[in-house]
């Protein structure tokens, strides 16, 4: 009656090379050597670590879906 939805059949949210930028920055996090933006100071969540990974992947280009506007 209704058909199953595989992962296979949606779209992706990002792009291969947008996870790859999120992979490297929770790599960084795991080693300590992350930092943020203006104070420098070391990242330890992870959401934010996705977030410094998925800004700089929409920095150079990849498939990211926009900001959420409040």
């Amino acid at each position: 009656m209704f058909a199953k939805i595989g992962r296979s059949n949606m779209a992706r949210k990002y792009s291969k090379g947008a996870s790859k930028y999120v992979e490297r920055a929770m790599k960084k996090r795991n080693k300590g050597t992350l930092k943020s933006g203006r104070s420098g100071k070391r990242v330890k969540s992870r959401k934010q670590a996705i977030a410094i990974g998925l800004s700089e992947a929409r920095k150079k280009g990849k498939k990211v879906p926009r900001k959420k506007r409040l």
